[in-house]
């Protein structure tokens, strides 16, 4: 049986997949219903994706060093 953790990287790499499949960056708000916050989080907190403010909304990119 899988515990919370190796869900939530599940989840972390889903994401992660994801944002690649979209051409590398996807609106911020696209996320609100499909990720939590705290995957989103911790994919900031780990580097492996930067936020960049449009001017009009907010881009969830995959970060240039990752």
């Amino acid at each position: 049986m899988a515990n919370s953790t190796d869900s939530f990287d599940r989840r972390a790499n889903h994401l992660l997949r994801s944002i690649r499949l979209c051409g590398g960056c996807v609106p911020l708000h696209r996320l609100q219903f499909q990720f939590s916050d705290s995957v989103i989080q911790t994919l900031l907190d780990r580097e492996l994706v930067q936020v960049q403010n449009t001017g009009c909304g907010f881009l969830l990119e995959i970060a240039e060093d990752f």
